[in-house]
């Protein structure tokens, strides 16, 4: 059986939280955890307890599987939800035009 990486999790809170451009002490606010326990979780120094990742998962609007999940599926999972994100203020008209470069430029990478 695989042992919890700690330090894995806090690495991918502090990731999620620097993707929102947001301090440990505002996480700490809205997830309403001891800013001294996020600086702690984020360095794997502790072990986080399931109730606490699921205030912090909140707080950073990701899922638990986002902060526990490690594998190759995860790079994916990433790139999706940044696409995502990218794409998600784009006109109906924007997006065609995205869809086709995004065709041409995997045609090309392919060849």
């Amino acid at each position: 059986m695989k042992e919890i990486d700690y330090k894995a999790i806090g690495a991918r809170i502090k990731y999620y939280r620097n993707q929102r451009n947001i301090t440990q002490a505002q996480l700490a606010e809205t997830s309403s955890v001891e800013p001294s326990n996020i600086s702690h979780i984020e360095r794997g120094a502790t072990k986080v307890s399931l109730p606490t990742l699921f205030k912090i998962a909140n707080a950073l609007e990701v899922s638990l599987d986002d902060l526990v999940y490690d594998s190759l599926e995860k790079t994916q999972h990433i790139s999706n939800k940044e696409l995502n994100h990218i794409l998600s203020d784009c006109s109906d008209k924007e997006l065609k035009s995205i869809i086709e470069m995004v065709k041409s430029t995997k045609s090309i990478l392919r060849k």
